[in-house]
């Protein structure tokens, strides 16, 4: 579930659904967390890579919180930067967990 609510940011980025933005400007910032977003979200979705693409999607949350909401102000509460955190983590524990049973790294014997 979690690899599906970071998957809407990816798609609004570059596609437009479920909420329209204007696209980024091809090798952005934006961009590239766009591209990360996507590809390490489908990993992460499939069960794939499962630990490196976490561990990679976490540290792009980290860098959304200090870049792009940190500086409106301290607290996540009052920055916008709630989200960014939570998935900062959650993803950060999934880099722990690994995939689980039902995943394609534990098909691969990898998990």
């Amino acid at each position: 579930m979690v690899a599906l609510l970071l998957f809407q940011h990816a798609f609004s980025k570059f596609f437009g659904f479920p909420a329209r933005m204007p696209p980024p400007a091809p090798f952005s910032l934006i961009w590239f967390a766009g591209m990360i977003e996507l590809i390490a979200g489908a990993l992460l979705l499939l069960g794939l890579f499962t630990r490196i693409a976490a561990f990679i999607l976490s540290g792009e949350m980290a860098f959304a919180h200090f870049i792009g909401h940190a500086p409106k102000g301290f607290y996540p509460l009052t920055n916008g930067g709630e989200s960014a955190v939570l998935f900062c983590f959650i993803f950060l524990c999934l880099a722990a967990a690994e995939g689980g049973a039902w995943s394609l790294d534990a098909l691969r014997g990898k998990a």
